[in-house]
């Protein structure tokens, strides 16, 4: 399967800035996914699309190529990254005459992945009658249990209330977090669709301590510490 790689990694983070290239247990934190990407063998091209200079050259510093410059208006805090998607396959389309079987995109912020993890969901992928694989991890909260919504009186009431008869949370429908680890995507399902679950989805479980996203300074120490465990463990 041809299958093309991205690593959308904006410059503007406000949660926590230049988080992309922050050090991360010994090397800039988008270096994790450019090297467990380039580990595939199955993964033809990795590619990042960015709109920070910084970040891509650190990218090309780690063996990924930044043939493109993302265009401002698709790196903005409210720029959904579905446009970033179209805009990232419209390259491959322009200067490679056609698009590829699949692309697939490995963020910078999950960098606990393992690469089997990668070579998981496009298995996954392979097995057809699918647009979309993403990864999941176990849930630690069930919206028929203990998770709350304000109401309209300011007071809180469970997301979702559970069906009549369910009175304990194994009961109640299984629920998952989506992960970051990865995403399978058919290149002609972006351009005629508008979001991830407007297709057939499907999901490959990732333990939780492989799946950790990174998205305040918290997150990021956990994440490293972990990191740091493994590899002293290697």
């Amino acid at each position: 399967m041809n299958t093309v790689c991205f690593i959308f990694a904006r410059g503007g983070s406000k949660g926590l800035p230049n988080k992309n290239i922050r050090p991360f247990a010994g090397k800039p934190l988008i270096a994790w996914a450019i090297e467990q990407a380039k580990a595939v063998h199955r993964i033809r091209r990795v590619i990042v699309s960015t709109d920070s200079t910084s970040i891509a050259e650190v990218a090309r510093e780690y063996g990924a190529e930044t043939p493109f410059m993302r265009p401002p208006e698709l790196a903005g805090d409210n720029s959904p990254e579905w446009l970033a998607w179209r805009h990232a396959l419209n390259y491959i389309q322009e200067t490679e005459g056609s698009l590829p079987d699949a692309m697939i995109s490995i963020p910078a912020t999950a960098p606990l992945r393992f690469i089997d993890d990668i070579i998981a969901c496009l298995d996954e992928f392979e097995k057809g009658n699918a647009d979309v694989v993403i990864t999941v991890t176990d849930a630690h909260r069930n919206p028929s249990f203990n998770m709350v919504k304000y109401t309209n009186d300011e007071f809180v009431g469970l997301v979702t209330p559970p069906a009549e008869g369910v009175f304990r949370r194994q009961d109640a429908p299984q629920v998952f977090d989506m992960a970051t680890v990865a995403f399978v995507v058919d290149p002609k399902f972006v351009f005629s669709n508008s979001s991830i679950f407007s297709g057939r989805v499907r999901a490959v479980n990732v333990p939780t301590e492989r799946a950790i996203d990174i998205d305040t300074l918290f997150d990021f120490e956990v994440a490293e510490f972990l990191m740091q465990r493994r590899t002293r463990n290697l």
